[in-house]
C-alpha cells in the first residue's frame, strides 16, 4: 500500500468522525406505509413506499427485517454488530461490512485517503469492542494492509488492546514503484485464531488477492470466519479495474464474491436523482431517498443490485 508521507502518524491523523446533523438522540423509526403515483413514460403505476420519520426511540430490530437508516455512527455500529451476530449464527464464514467514513451522507473520495483510512481504523476498533466478547479478543486477528499500519495502530487507535494485529503485505525496497513483498498467509495465522477482520484492503490491487489467499488457505474447511471491513469492493464489482489488465482481480467476482454475504452496507448517490443503497442482514436491499427529515424506501429486493442499476434505473424512475 503506497503512502505519501514518511511517518505513519502523519499519514493517519486522528480525527473526529462527522455524522448527519440531526437532533441529539434522534433515530429514524415509526415506519409508515404510503403510496404515490409514479409516471413512467406515458404510463402511471402505483408504487408502495415506506418512510422512516425522526423520533427519540427505536422499536425496529434486525430480526424483524425492519432496520432504519442510522442517524449517527453509534447507531450504525450497533446495527452492524447485530447484523454480524445473526450472520455468525447462520454459519456464514465470509462477510462484508461497507459504509462511508467521511459522514453518513458522503461518497468515496469525499475525504482525503489517509483520513478515510484512519476513520475506518477508529470505527473498526469501536466495532470490535462492541462485537467481540472479552474471551474471544485474543482469538481475533485484525489484518491491516501493510506492516507500517500495524505499528501505527498499536501506538494509537489499538493501543492497549489485546487483539492480534497483523498485515497483508510488507513494503519492499521497490515500494515507490508499486511493489510489495508477498507474505504467505498460511504462515501468519495461528491454530487458536477464530475470527479474521480485514481492514480496508483497497489501496493496492494486490491486497484483495492476498485476502482471497487468506480465505482459501485459512478459512475454508475450518470453523473460522472472516469480515472484510470497508474494502471498497464495489471497485471490483463495477469493473473499475479492467479485466484485461487485472485478470486475477476480476476473477474474484466469480470465485470469492459469490461466497460472501454483505451483512451491512451503505452507498450514497449524489446529484438530482440522489439516494442511498442500504442493507442490514438479514433484511432486503433497499434504495432510500431522504425527503426532509425522512428516508423513503423507493425500492427493495433480496439480492444486491449493481450500482449502475441503482443510479441509472431505480433512482431516476422514482
Amino acid at each position: 500500500m503506497l503512502l505519501s508521507t514518511p511517518t505513519a502518524s502523519s499519514r493517519f491523523p486522528i480525527m473526529a468522525l462527522p455524522s448527519l446533523t440531526f437532533p441529539k438522540g434522534f433515530n429514524f423509526t415509526n415506519q409508515n406505509e404510503k403510496y404515490f403515483l409514479e409516471r413512467v413514460g406515458t404510463q402511471k403505476s402505483l408504487r408502495k413506499v415506506v418512510s422512516y420519520s425522526v423520533s427519540g426511540e427505536s422499536s425496529a430490530s434486525v430480526g424483524k427485517f425492519d432496520v432504519p437508516f442510522p442517524s449517527d455512527y453509534d447507531q450504525l455500529l450497533q446495527q452492524a454488530r447485530e447484523a454480524t451476530e445473526l450472520a455468525l449464527k447462520d454459519k456464514i464464514q465470509l462477510m462484508e461490512i461497507e459504509f462511508p467514513t467521511a459522514g453518513l451522507d458522503s461518497v468515496p473520495g469525499d475525504g482525503e485517503g489517509g483520513i478515510e483510512m484512519t476513520g475506518s481504523m477508529q470505527l473498526i476498533r469501536e466495532f470490535c469492542d462492541l462485537f467481540i466478547k472479552s474471551e474471544k479478543v485474543t482469538r481475533t486477528r485484525i489484518f491491516f494492509p501493510e506492516a507500517n499500519e500495524v505499528t501505527f495502530a498499536r501506538g494509537s487507535v489499538f493501543e492497549g488492546a489485546s487483539f492480534k494485529l497483523d498485515y497483508l503485505t510488507k513494503p519492499s525496497f521497490f515500494e515507490d514503484f508499486g511493489f510489495t513483498e508477498k507474505v504467505k498467509m498460511a504462515d501468519r495465522v495461528k491454530p487458536e485464531d477464530e475470527l479474521f477482520v480485514v481492514a480496508y484492503p483497497y489501496f493496492n490491487v494486490n491486497e484483495m488477492l492476498v485476502v482471497e489467499e487468506l480465505y482459501r488457505e485459512a478459512v475454508i474447511n475450518t470453523d473460522r470466519q472472516m469480515i472484510i471491513f470497508n474494502g471498497e469492493l464495489d471497485r471490483i464489482r463495477s469493473g473499475y479495474y479492467p479485466a484485461f489488465f487485472y485478470p486475477k482481480l476480476a476473477a474474484l467476482t466469480k470465485t470469492l464474491f459469490p461466497k460472501m454475504e454483505t451483512v451491512y452496507y451503505i452507498h450514497n448517490f449524489k446529484g438530482r436523482n440522489g439516494g442511498t443503497l442500504f442493507r442490514c442482514y438479514p433484511g432486503p436491499w433497499k434504495v432510500l431517498r431522504r425527503v426532509g427529515n425522512r428516508f423513503i424506501c423507493l425500492h427493495e429486493q433480496d439480492s444486491m443490485p449493481s450500482l449502475k442499476e441503482v443510479a441509472l434505473d431505480i433512482l431516476p424512475s422514482a
